[in-house]
Parts: C-alpha cells; structure tokens; sequence
C-alpha cells in the first residue's frame, strides 16, 4: 500500500516539476527563450510575387533593426517564412501551419482580398493575428486582423472625387476577376450614379490572363476618357504593354490605377506608364524625415535599383505597430495584445507620417495622395490630405448607404 502511494506522489511531484520547466521555457505566443517568433506569409511564386516581394521585404528590413534596437520586450524578433505561392487556398494551408505547428506570436502577410478571406477564418478559429497591409475593398472589420493599408475611403472613393473634379466624365471599369476588383467596382458604380457620370464599360480578367485584346476593342470602343484599373499582379504588365503596342498613352486614355505602385511601374516601365494616375496613401517620393530613412535603408539593404512602395511602407508601419501593441500590453499573447490595440493609443511615425490603429475597426488613420508617374521610374504626388480616419463600410457617405453596397465573398 505504501509503495502505490509513494508512486502516485511520486507522479504527482513529477507532472508539477515538468509544468515549471514548461513554464520556466517560456509559454506564452511563439517565444522561446531570448526569441520570439512571427510569420511572413506572402506569394514568394506565382502571379503575384511581381508585388509581394517588396513587401516581405520591407518586413525584414523592420524585424532586423528593431532587433538591433534590442528587440521586443526583451526578444529578438525571428522570422519564419511561408510561400502563398499566389493561391488563396495556400495561404490558408500555411497560415494554419504557421500558426499550428510554428507557433507564431502573430503573421504578417497576404496582397489579394482572396488571400486575406481565405486566412481570416483560419486566424478567427486559432485566435491569431494577422496584419494585412494593402489597400482593398473594405465592408469587413474582425478583431483578429488590422488592417494597416487604405479602406475605400482612404483610397478608392477619393481618387473618384479627384477625377470628378479634373472633368473626368466617361469612366470604363477595368479589374481582375475577384473580390477586391468586383467590390471596389460596385463603390465606384454607386459614386458615379450619384455623381450623374457614366460607366461606359466593365470588364474583368482572370488572375493568369496575359492576352488583353478583347478588352482593349472594347475600350476603343467605349471611348472613355479614363480607365480605373483594378488588375493585379503579372495582368498590369500585360495590359499597359498591349497598351503601349498600339501606341496608346496617357493622352490617349488616362488611367487611375489602385494596385500599381513603384515595384510595378519598375517592371512595366516608366516609358509606358508616364502620366498615369495612381492612388495610394505612399509614395517613396513623400517628403518626411521617416521616408529619407527607410528609402535610404531599404536602398542599402536591397540595392540601389530597389524601390519602395505603399504597401511595402505599410507592411514595414504593421511590424513596429505589432511592437508597440506587445509593449503596451507588456505580453505577446494574442488577447492581451488585441485588447491593447482596442484601448486605443497604438501608433506609429511612419515614412507616411503618423499612423494610429483605429481600436473599434482595427484600420489605421491614413492620409490620402494621389501621384502621377513620372520619366523617372518614380509616382509623384498631385493631390495630398491630412490624415483620414478608417470608414471601412462606408457609413459616412448617404450615397453608399443608399446603394445597400454588401461585402462579397
């Protein structure tokens, strides 16, 4: 009797010393030691990996001087790296894998709406965080993501305003065959109506179409005084190239483009797209003492033929702004950091100037700029605000709430 007692205390004993070695390694959210993790999760293949890799990129460049600084809370940040390899069912996949098996404390990453849909689910059900750093279509809020590029109203809606105002009257929607492209177009549709302009045209292109014929006779046809352009990734180059064979320019029909920033124009070249219009809150041209550093020090990091980006900018904002969320909350642990960023407070000096997270719908506050690009490689800002705050649904504008505008899916 007496030895099956001392073997049950025994037991006991032993479960309590393996909890405290547990718990003396470190359990909270991805660290370990004098670390802690997180994951980059972007198209590193595939259609979009033209746009993506400035992005990750940025990223690194913000994990390896906060880490020179000293780190977060006392850690070096460590980076592990999955590949959505451009489908939005990978991303899930590795976005479960990263968050399942690696153990990360957050995940930055996603481009497409289709992407970040296919990962919200996934970081809902695991309680994770995911920060999302590209404009998009808006009507969607969830507490386990931020958002830290433009909603609609920081991006879209205002380039439209812009060009009502510069006489823009014949519009023809050009976009990628999903859901930020259709969403957007929907938003664009309701403003022009209620504005009294006219859609002379809309057309949507596969995510992998590389042949714009049809689409371009439609345009001759349509004669519009200006295309807004919702294509993504390896589309643009084809698109504007085709373009540009039939010696179409910027005086032949003007473009606002969403999704082209310097990475593209890089790759399309500025002989094709000069002149063109494109709308975004970033420009490596943005004049403040935080962008001459980061252009600077990406430049030296990657190359002085490397360009910066808005999204590049935003997802380089999203990693100090995920610093500044764990040393408020004084935790890596999910809860305690979205709890942290829902109390308000979180911001950040950004290359685009002061950034903070709107703790209700988890956007930041951005200010709006629209660009020309110009012969050299490089979009330079004609119009500028002060920063705007987050209206991801649209609710401020009674012509939105008229037109009953609904996520798609």
């Amino acid at each position: 009797m007496r030895k099956k007692m001392f073997s049950k205390v025994l037991a006991v004993l032993s479960a309590m010393t393996l909890g405290a070695v547990l718990t003396g390694c470190g359990n909270e959210s991805g660290t370990s030691g004098d670390t802690v993790k997180v994951g980059l999760l972007h198209s590193l293949t595939g259609s979009m990996a033209i746009s993506e890799k400035s992005v990750r990129d940025a990223e690194v460049l913000a994990i390896e001087e906060i880490n020179a600084a000293g780190g977060v809370l006392g850690k070096k940040i460590e980076y592990v790296e999955e590949d959505g390899a451009s489908e939005p069912s990978t991303f899930a996949t590795k976005a479960e894998k990263l968050i399942d098996s690696e153990k990360v404390a957050t995940i930055f990453g996603c481009w497409t709406s289709s992407s970040r849909k296919a990962v919200k689910p996934i970081v809902e059900d695991y309680d994770a965080l995911l920060w999302y750093p590209v404009q998009y279509e808006g009507m969607e809020s969830s507490k386990n993501i931020v958002y830290t590029g433009a909603a609609p109203n920081q991006q879209i809606v205002p380039a439209i305003e812009y060009l009502i105002e510069q006489g823009y009257t014949k519009f023809f929607l050009l976009g990628s065959d999903y859901v930020f492209p259709r969403t957007a177009n929907m938003i664009i549709n309701a403003q022009l109506e209620n504005a009294g302009l006219e859609v002379v045209g809309e057309e949507y292109a596969d995510m992998d179409q590389t042949d714009f014929a049809a689409i371009i006779a439609k345009i001759e046809s349509a004669k519009p005084d200006v295309i807004i352009n919702t294509l993504n990734g390896t589309g643009n180059v084809s698109f504007f190239k085709q373009m540009s064979e039939k010696n179409y320019t910027s005086d032949d029909y003007m473009t606002m483009s969403f999704s082209i920033a310097e990475e593209e124009v890089s790759t399309i070249g500025s002989d094709i797209l000069q002149g063109h219009l494109v709308s975004w809150n970033y420009y490596q041209t943005t004049e403040t003492e935080k962008n001459t550093a980061f252009v600077e020090a990406y430049k030296k990091k990657y190359g002085e033929d490397r360009v910066t980006s808005d999204p590049a900018e935003a997802a380089y904002d999203a990693v100090y702004l995920w610093k500044a969320a764990c040393e408020k909350a004084d935790s890596f642990e999910v809860d305690d950091v979205i709890k942290a960023i829902e109390e308000g407070g979180i911001s950040f000096d950004a290359p685009e100037g002061t950034v903070a997270i709107n703790g209700e719908n988890h956007h930041l506050a951005k200010p709006v700029r629209i660009g020309e690009v110009g012969t050299d490689g490089l979009i330079h800002e004609v119009y500028a605000t002060e920063a705007v705050d987050p209206d991801p649904y649209l609710t401020t504008y009674d012509w939105a709430v008229a037109a009953g505008i609904q996520p798609l899916e």
